[in-house]
């Protein structure tokens, strides 16, 4: 059972967590891909599945050297970035938000709140405020380009998160990025595009939960 009420830091990730962007964000790597043929874009996008919560800069430079096997060329670079944004920017406005997460935020007044994710930064604070949820999260909004374990590094070093702690992810790499640190963490499986979710959190004996709103009635 948790004990969700002993922390004093709450940290969020974006996609498939607060906001059903998940498969938002996979089409968007397959239609940007797309110029460079069928089967490239589906590399990526196989990629980026089996690789949630990595930021698109590390996802497109992969996508060069490892698909496409050229070097990173720049300016190409520079139009994948664009027209991926370009897809999912809009989409990130009007997809689901996680039900009850204002109600889970007035519950927790006392609480700091932060998002550590592997979306842009500049887009995320952009999106948040547009939703009018960027107020909730009062140790920041944070994102790409710096990954999210240099995020979280930074901020622990400079003792911006208080502990106890916990981190709400749905991927591998969420919990990846938490192993070594003394941050809990727990696995919202509602959303997230893990296919063997299940597996994992039972091998690495994970909490977790369906979705922020089945957290409610445990505060």
């Amino acid at each position: 059972m948790f004990d969700l009420g002993r922390y004093k830091t709450f940290i969020f990730d974006c996609d498939g967590v607060i906001l059903n962007s998940n498969k938002l964000k996979t089409e968007g790597f397959y239609h940007a891909a797309l110029p460079y043929g069928q089967k490239a874009a589906q590399a990526l996008k196989t990629y980026h599945i089996n690789h949630g919560g990595v930021s698109r800069y590390r996802k497109f430079n992969y996508f060069f050297q490892s698909i496409l096997k050229t070097p990173i060329d720049q300016e190409q670079l520079s139009l994948l970035l664009t027209a991926y944004a370009t897809h999912v920017r809009e989409g990130l406005c009007s997809c689901e938000m996680a039900p009850g997460l204002s109600e889970f935020r007035k519950a927790l007044p006392n609480a700091k709140w932060l998002v550590v994710s592997g979306g842009d930064q500049t887009e995320l604070r952009e999106v948040f405020e547009r939703r009018g949820i960027h107020r909730f999260f009062d140790g920041g909004i944070f994102g790409s380009p710096d990954d999210k374990k240099t995020i979280l590094e930074r901020e622990l070093r400079a003792e911006k998160i208080f502990f106890p702690s916990v981190f709400f992810g749905d991927s591998k790499y969420d919990y990846e990025v938490t192993a070594n640190t003394k941050i809990d963490f727990i696995f919202l499986s509602e959303w997230s595009e893990l296919e063997d979710w299940k597996s994992f959190v039972d091998f690495h004996k994970i909490q977790s939960a369906k979705c922020i709103s089945s957290l409610l009635p445990l505060l």
